[in-house]
């Protein structure tokens, strides 16, 4: 071992035995970060290419499965937790429509996990209307009603739910969106280093991001030691899954309600956006051809025979499930996307990954596997939905997002992207595809597809992190 990595194992263990805990201590030979582990490696043979043409990832917003999944048969959730002062704080119930926000940047991470203590929620920001005043009393350590998410547990009591999924990065959504397509939030593709937080420095920074964003907006960058000691622009450029998809002439799409927003992972990579001569739009041919501006377009796509290979979903806000944002849709939007893969042709050769991109600062009690100094995050849920799912299955094996991008790897034959995704499992625990198929149920919902046809949400992402 040289002397860097030496020095950086030591400084590792000295912070750990600071917290009272001595695990997932990552040397430089292992240590995942943001670095490229293995480029163009290749991925078995998996029993999924035999089954599975179509892949759906449906991506979510903020959300824990304690907050999210309160009473899920034979899922670990947790009814109480813990808080800085060692007090048992039960979780009590609040509305998927909150009117208030919690801190879920890099730093509130830190916070809440607390070096593996995961004992400070209760120290962790809220931002409330009309000031702190207004905030309710452990707003952390809350649950959404299973009433109001019913379209969530009916799928997750049908097919697989996983319980041990946890967000990839320790951070809010930008860099979040960059693994789910990447495996890396890296601002290039010789660091390993990785951006932490959402942009910021100019006005609308959360509107007008990435490759077409004003000079002057930057996001923070997270160095091996754990420290933001680093902005810059927020235009990366490295190897993504879609550059693997487009070298095998794979078809995909990105579906995403407008181009700006930190949602949109395609238009904070370079070879993905090419920027036009003004900086303000996206001109290259993954963005032209791919990356769709209308997210309902996947519910007439499917409708039309043409769901591509591989598909991202990406919410407006109001179906989001992001706090003090959505409008209570995202059950029944989620629900339209797979009630229409369900009811058509594609039903059986599809797996579908619902997934949430962050925790957004809910309690959860499960500490995460820390592997460097930006992963793992906090649990998030995934339902696996597919006729190959195993039916009625609580997943207690560990994921991330580069499980999900590994699972497409196998199906489609690709070399691994050699970030997260090299080291991830393939959630091969979730399917069975010996088994019967399933034969689809319709997923019950206040609202179909042909509500969001006809009723054009606002084209927007978030106003905050």
């Amino acid at each position: 071992m040289n002397s860097a990595c030496r020095s950086r194992t030591l400084q590792w263990i000295e912070l750990l035995l600071i917290a009272g805990i001595l695990v997932g201590i990552p040397s430089c030979e292992s240590q995942k970060g943001c670095g490229r582990v293995s480029a163009s490696q290749p991925t078995t043979t998996s029993p999924a290419s035999q089954k599975i043409q179509h892949v759906v990832v449906i991506f979510q917003e903020n959300r824990t499965p304690d907050n999210l999944f309160h009473g899920l048969p034979n899922a670990d959730i947790a009814t109480s937790g813990k808080n800085s002062q060692g007090q048992t704080v039960p979780l009590t119930p609040v509305s998927l429509v909150s009117n208030y926000d919690l801190n879920h940047t890099h730093a509130g991470f830190r916070t809440m996990w607390d070096g593996g203590k995961m004992d400070g929620a209760d120290k962790n920001s809220v931002s409330c209307p009309g000031g702190a005043s207004n905030c309710p009393q452990n707003a952390a350590f809350k649950y959404v009603n299973p009433a109001e998410v019913a379209p969530y547990f009916q799928l997750a009591e049908h097919y697989t739910f996983c319980d041990r999924m946890f967000q990839t990065n320790q951070g809010p959504s930008f860099p979040a969106h960059q693994f789910i397509i990447a495996g890396t939030s890296a601002p290039t593709a010789s660091t390993e280093s990785c951006a932490a937080e959402n942009p910021k420095g100019v006005q609308n920074a959360f509107f007008n991001t990435g490759c077409t964003a004003p000079a002057g907006e930057t996001v923070a960058v997270l160095d091996t030691n754990g420290n933001e000691s680093t902005q810059v622009y927020p235009c990366f450029e490295h190897p993504t899954l879609t550059d693997e998809l487009d070298t095998k002439n794979i078809s995909w799409k990105y579906y995403a309600p407008s181009a700006g927003i930190v949602w949109n992972g395609p238009n904070a990579i370079k070879h993905m956006c090419v920027p036009d001569p003004t900086g303000s739009l996206c001109t290259g041919s993954d963005w032209t051809n791919h990356v769709i501006l209308n997210q309902t377009q996947v519910l007439t796509d499917i409708a039309s025979g043409k769901l591509s290979a591989v598909s991202w979903v990406i919410p407006t806000a109001q179906a989001s499930d992001h706090a003090q944002m959505n409008t209570g849709l995202g059950p029944s939007w989620v629900a339209s996307v797979v009630n229409s893969i369900g009811n058509s042709p594609y039903w059986s050769n599809t797996a579908i990954f619902i997934t949430w991109d962050d925790w957004g600062g809910w309690y959860d009690h499960v500490a995460p596997p820390i592997v460097s100094s930006y992963e793992y995050g906090f649990r998030v849920p995934l339902i696996v939905v597919s006729p190959y799912a195993k039916a009625g299955f609580v997943s207690h094996q560990t994921h991330d997002f580069g499980s999900i991008l590994k699972f497409i790897e196998e199906v489609f034959g690709l070399p691994t992207v050699g970030y997260a995704d090299a080291n991830a499992d393939d959630l091969s625990d979730s399917f069975n595809f010996q088994q019967t198929p399933l034969t689809f149920q319709l997923v019950n919902a206040p609202h179909d597809a042909a509500y969001f046809l006809s009723h054009k949400l606002p084209p927007e992402g978030p106003d905050d992190d």
